[in-house]
């Protein structure tokens, strides 16, 4: 038998009061025949009290006679089972592990330091009890074999080509990886993951820095090619405007020259000094 079956216990309350008239009838016995009647009765009713089992809510106990695995009490309460059974609690609450960041190489072999949440709780106590040796170390160990191959499969960022998936910029569809991941390496121990997701991501700290100037250098360079695009737009529209209004007439000369400054105003990143040209443009 490799898999959880539910186990149906007596009735606590009804064991008890049964319990209760041993004891009443053994006290008869002692009052009309002989005190050495009630040892009998005391040795049964310390034993048969091994029975009883308290079951809190989000709790199970699973049971064996033996070696041999008789099954879980999940519903709460308070019941009465075989004495001779051997019972181990086992909490079905959600728990919460917050790891501590690791340093991994990422898929361009780059130093980075990354550590996940993980919310969990047990839903199969037999392989939770049986299959792994600890099951809460299981979880652990195997929550950080998920990120070092999370890592590895995905660079930090994605520098060339934004359509990659990369650990910083596709944040749910890594995520989404990592769940899986965790959920089939969990289902051995009976664990079923609720959530899992990266809770810290950074560069390893001796190539923090370069990369942190690599990555101000790409945004420059991104900022710069949206300027360059605007500017062009905006001298297009104002020669357009010149030449629909006849306000000025420009050669292609000219027309080269005002593309220049405008181009100069507008992909400056100071302000300009204007000038003020009071006689004509050709002597």
């Amino acid at each position: 038998m490799n898999a959880e079956k539910p186990h149906h216990p007596a009735s606590g309350y009804a064991i008890l009061v049964l319990l209760l008239l041993l004891i009443m009838a053994g006290g008869t016995c002692v009052y009309y025949i002989s005190p050495e009647v009630m040892v009998p009765f005391a040795l049964v009713f310390i034993f048969l009290c091994k029975g009883f089992k308290i079951v809190n809510p989000n709790e199970s106990r699973v049971l064996t006679l033996f070696g041999e695995y008789k099954g879980t009490i999940k519903q709460n309460g308070f019941f009465w089972v075989n004495p001779f059974f051997a019972s181990k609690d086992i909490s079905l609450r959600a728990r919460n592990l917050d790891t501590n960041p690791i340093k991994v190489n990422d898929k361009l072999g780059n130093p980075i330091m990354i550590g996940v949440v993980l919310v969990w709780r047990v839903e199969e106590t037999f392989k939770a009890a049986f299959e792994v040796d600890n099951f809460e170390l299981f979880v652990k160990v195997q929550s950080e074999s998920a990120m070092r191959k999370l890592a590895g499969a995905y660079p930090y960022d994605n520098f060339e080509d934004e359509s990659e998936i990369s650990l910083r910029g596709s944040s749910q569809e890594v995520n989404d990886e990592l769940e899986r991941e965790l959920m089939e390496r969990l289902a051995i121990a009976g664990i079923h993951v609720l959530e899992a997701r990266i809770s810290y991501l950074a560069y390893a700290q001796e190539i923090a820095s370069a990369m942190l100037q690599r990555q101000q250098a790409t945004a420059i360079v991104a900022a710069r090619a949206k300027i360059v695009e605007g500017a062009v737009g905006m001298v297009d529209m104002a020669l357009a405007q010149l030449n629909d209004k006849r306000l000025v007439t420009f050669d292609e000369e000219r027309k080269a020259a005002m593309v220049s400054n405008l181009m100069v105003v507008l992909c400056s990143d100071r302000a300009v000094s204007p000038v003020v040209n009071t006689g004509t443009l050709h002597p």
